[in-house]
């Protein structure tokens, strides 16, 4: 089957909302199937940073609404924005 990647903007809830923590929480309560790639942290405004990353998961129904709803749920995350969604690379050996 074929693998997206998702690169998604998560912006903190508050101005005291533990970034690291809240990457922890991500990558450890990530549904069967997905995975966080990577991440790096985006300045947004005065001292505040946003977290984005690279999120691996199956190109099938209902998958990006499941990658979301996880996302969402975690302690620390406000708003969430999809920057761009696209098929995974394939290298050839």
């Amino acid at each position: 089957m074929v693998r997206l990647i998702a690169r998604i903007r998560i912006m903190p809830a508050d101005a005291e909302s533990n970034l690291d923590g809240v990457v922890l929480s991500i990558k450890t309560s990530m549904p069967e199937g997905m995975e966080m790639k990577g991440h790096a942290m985006e300045p947004i405004a005065f001292g505040l940073n946003a977290i984005v990353g690279d999120f691996l998961l199956e190109d099938a129904e209902g998958q990006m609404d499941r990658l979301e709803s996880s996302i969402k749920k975690i302690l620390g995350v406000g708003e969430i924005e999809v920057m761009n969604i696209s098929r995974q690379s394939v290298k050839m050996k």
